[in-house]
């Protein structure tokens, strides 16, 4: 009994410690709409504050308290380089709130298998893993996202293989892909790039607004996109436009989003947290 008393006031003190705050990210983003969600459905979150700030900011107040070895909790996702980078773990989250691992889906404008049978070929047979895409993200903390992907393709000649052999060029040659800003989907987007253009396409990358994603896509304003998370992160989107657009299926399996600590932090899950009373 006297052991759970002790983990019961480390508990609290490890709530108290992080001022009863979760590190954000950008307004907007998926994920903050979804911890924002934890925040309403768990008790043990009553009273907490989901911080707005940007990736950049979270990831600086991140590696500041690792380097002091201090508790934090911060909104976290995979792929990301923080956890190559990192010893990180998820909180259990009982209720679901976070939901189940996604996908990052391939998805294009409608016709584009007509006009560009060849890109959309490419396009629809790219996949990877999710360790490939945090090799490039962690390499691209230390160069250009352009020249880590350009490493990786290098490195990893037998996949790109597998998403060109036999394809036969298009007389189109100019194509844009919309991504979101962050840098999971610029990652995938510049090794896409790169191979397009090794087959002679002219390649225009956009990042923007999860939103203006999947409208680009409907009105046919652009070609294609590697970026949408599903189903959860940014269902609503595809709903609202899923009649518009084509879907070519995942491009990577087995994102997840989440409370993510330390792994020298003492607590498993959301439920072990203290309400700020």
């Amino acid at each position: 009994m006297q052991e759970n008393d002790n983990a019961g006031v480390e508990t609290a003190n490890i709530s108290e410690t992080v001022d009863y705050e979760i590190i954000g990210i950008e307004p907007g983003a998926g994920a903050m709409g979804l911890s924002e969600t934890a925040l309403e459905e768990y008790d043990s979150l009553a009273g907490w504050e989901l911080v707005e700030g940007s990736t950049a900011g979270m990831l600086t107040e991140l590696d500041k308290a690792i380097s002091n070895e201090e508790p934090i909790i911060v909104v976290g996702w995979n792929p990301h380089y923080m956890f190559a980078s990192h010893d990180l773990k998820y909180l259990e989250d009982p209720k679901g709130t976070f939901g189940e691992e996604e996908n990052i889906n391939t998805i294009t404008r409608m016709g584009l298998e007509e006009d560009m049978p060849g890109a959309n070929e490419i396009l629809d047979r790219f996949y990877w893993e999710v360790e490939d895409m945090e090799s490039v993200m962690l390499e691209a903390q230390d160069m250009p996202m352009e020249e880590a992907a350009s490493n990786w393709v290098e490195a990893n000649r037998d996949k790109v293989n597998e998403w060109t052999e036999g394809v036969e060029p298009d007389d189109e040659k100019d194509i844009e892909l919309v991504l979101t800003p962050w840098d999971s989907e610029r990652a995938s987007g510049e090794v896409m790039k790169l191979v397009l253009e090794e087959q002679g396409y002219q390649v225009e990358l956009t990042p923007v607004d999860p939103a203006i994603v999947f409208q680009a896509i409907a009105n046919g304003e652009a070609d294609a996109s590697l970026a949408p998370w599903l189903p959860v992160t940014h269902g609503p989107f595809y709903e609202e436009y899923k009649e518009d657009i084509v879907d070519l299926g995942p491009n990577l399996e087995g994102t997840i989003i989440g409370l993510t600590v330390p792994e020298y932090v003492d607590i498993e899950s959301i439920e072990d947290l203290q309400p700020n009373e």
